[in-house]
């Protein structure tokens, strides 16, 4: 009516509208019973946040850091993320709402190049990825480590 508190829809709670929604809102809003009954349980998410998605990237057993550094080992390649190029990628997956699934694109479009000149040098190698790599300013840095001297 005339007298309600209209909010902007940023300022609405989301979250905790969502874990209020029960099967008949969903009817409501013009869903079909045999779907709802399909799905028996609702879960509202939480939106990501920078500090979630660079969790995301290197804590997992089979994070997405991780397996590019398990592929560059194969080539003798110590592969090495800066904590400030990890943020940017979050930052940069926010700023285009793609979510935890964008992560690997945009991994992806920074190590494009280097997956494909590193190996073929000699000799043990080390590439750091910074911020400004992740950011398009520079490429990642290519540090040749000398020889091992064994025991």
């Amino acid at each position: 009516g005339f007298g309600a508190n209209v909010k902007a829809m940023r300022e609405k709670d989301l979250v905790a509208l969502f874990s209020q929604l029960e099967p008949d809102d969903l009817i409501q809003y013009g869903l079909i019973p045999e779907f709802i009954g399909r799905v028996p349980i609702v879960v509202p998410l939480e939106p990501h946040t920078v500090e979630s998605l660079k969790r995301i990237m290197v804590e997992p057993k089979n994070s997405i850091v991780k397996q590019y550094q398990a592929s560059l080992k194969l080539d003798d390649v110590e592969l090495v993320f800066d904590d400030s190029a990890i943020e940017a990628i979050a930052e940069r997956a926010l700023e285009r709402k793609t979510g935890a699934r964008g992560l690997r694109s945009i991994i992806e479009s920074v190590m494009v190049d280097i997956m494909y000149e590193v190996p073929s040098l000699e000799g043990p190698k080390r590439v750091v990825v910074t911020r400004d790599a992740v950011e398009s300013i520079e490429t990642p840095e290519v540090v040749m480590l000398g020889e091992k001297k064994s025991a």
